[in-house]
């Protein structure tokens, strides 16, 4: 074995820190997935370059990490499109975008393993030398990172939302989520929504095309968007505070139902019943193809995040342990994934070389993200908020401190005065 990184969960998160690890230097990388495909809610996603994502993500080319944004770009159905609250968004197709993914990664020789779900860890001198998969097989490492993410096992969405809606997670299938961090013995928090309610639900879900009126979907694979207003006795407001994404916590959101073009039909709210849908024109026999259950609930979120520094290194008793997406905080979305998973395992591996850290300059909107939502968790009634680079707190901060721009020469300009171009694909090990 050579110097080799073990990255537990292969959602966006875990997807770009396997491609970043890699062009750091590591010479194995393996990638332990739980079922039997990456991205997890990625693959019902979709949302891409909206609001300040747009300014995260060209950061990111010029930081040398933009491998999986450029996978994105190539996938996408729709650009530079609007829809309530949100400027010049991109929607990848969730039919196409794992296995562009998954190329990405093996092109770049990550080692990627499916069917691999980490039930325990060895731990020797304050490192972790190996995790165990469930069947008992035993995968050493030199470093480790956990994007095991905030969603599931069955109890959490049983205990705190209404129960399990048989969503993309699959847990009843591929077995719940497993923190790495937890395993450890490190002492994790979780998410509140603004109730001060445990966590928060995810915040959409996803039809099936051929179940809709063909007018409403011609308008929506021509423009990407369609909106259906609801009848005055179907206006629902109190579900916008219930959502993971408080970016569409806008009223617009539960005045209208509103349908993106993903390769499915994402519908933008947490879940409406569907006697409720099929009451609207075009909708008569509309279906649910995640999750399942929409009729009642979506899937909850925001269990076990690890305490972490400004390098996405997980803080406690153990020192070659790092973290990416919502592991290392209350970041919602694929970019703010993509963005901590790249930068943590590119530390990951600096600190397999015995190289000093890098901590992204607070000039820039990923660096200044990173410290940010750190330091908000921390605040009272931190844990309550939801943070993220396409709206709500997050955007405005992004506003405040005019780091939210979507002038690319701009934005090279001060990647480059921060002295940070290509930093990520700079081999250090």
């Amino acid at each position: 074995m050579g110097n080799r990184v073990v990255i537990v969960g292969g959602g966006w998160a875990g997807s770009a820190a396997a491609v970043s690890a890699r062009k750091a230097g590591a010479d194995e990388v393996i990638l332990l997935e739980r079922t039997d495909s990456l991205l997890g809610t990625g693959l019902v996603g979709g949302i891409m370059r909206n609001n300040g994502r747009f300014t995260a993500t060209e950061e990111m080319f010029q930081l040398g990490g933009g491998d999986l944004f450029k996978v994105c770009d190539d996938n996408s159905r729709h650009v530079n499109m609007e829809f309530p609250g949100h400027k010049h968004a991109s929607i990848y197709d969730v039919n196409k975008i794992e296995a562009a993914v998954k190329r990405c990664l093996v092109e770049n020789g990550v080692e990627i393993w499916t069917f691999s779900r980490t039930t325990d860890v060895e731990i020797s001198n304050g490192s972790i030398t190996a995790v165990f998969l469930e069947g008992g097989t035993r995968v050493e490492g030199d470093v480790f990172m956990d994007t095991t993410g905030t969603c599931g096992a069955q109890t959490l969405c049983t205990d705190n939302g209404n129960g399990c809606v048989m969503c993309v997670i699959r847990c009843p299938t591929y077995g719940p989520r497993v923190s790495l961090a937890g395993l450890c013995g490190i002492e994790e928090r979780d998410g509140r929504k603004p109730d001060g309610s445990y966590g928060a639900m995810s915040g959409s879900c996803k039809l099936s095309k051929e179940t809709i009126d063909p007018k409403i979907i011609e308008e929506l694979e021509r423009t990407g968007l369609a909106m259906i207003p609801l009848p005055k006795e179907m206006v629902n407001e109190s579900k916008l505070g219930s959502k993971a994404c408080a970016q569409y916590a806008l009223k617009e959101y539960a005045e209208n139902v509103i349908l993106l073009d993903t390769g499915h039909v994402k519908l933008m709210t947490p879940f409406t019943p569907l006697h409720e849908l099929r009451q609207l024109p075009g909708m008569e026999e509309v279906k649910y193809v995640d999750p399942y259950a929409g009729t009642v609930g979506n899937s909850m979120r925001f269990a076990n995040i690890s305490p972490r520094d400004d390098a996405l290194q997980v803080i406690g008793d153990i020192d070659n342990l790092f973290c990416g997406g919502e592991k290392a905080g209350l970041l919602v979305g694929h970019t703010e994934a993509m963005v901590t998973g790249a930068i943590g395992a590119h530390n990951a591996v600096r600190a397999m070389a015995g190289k000093e850290l890098l901590k992204i300059s607070t000039k820039l909107t990923v660096g200044d993200a990173i410290k940010n939502v750190r330091e908000e968790m921390d605040q009272e009634g931190g844990m309550g908020k939801k943070y993220t680079f396409s709206g709500s707190v997050y955007f405005n901060r992004m506003k405040d401190k005019n780091l939210y721009i979507t002038d690319v020469e701009a934005i090279k300009k001060r990647v480059a005065k921060a002295g940070l171009t290509g930093v990520l694909e700079q081999k250090v090990a």
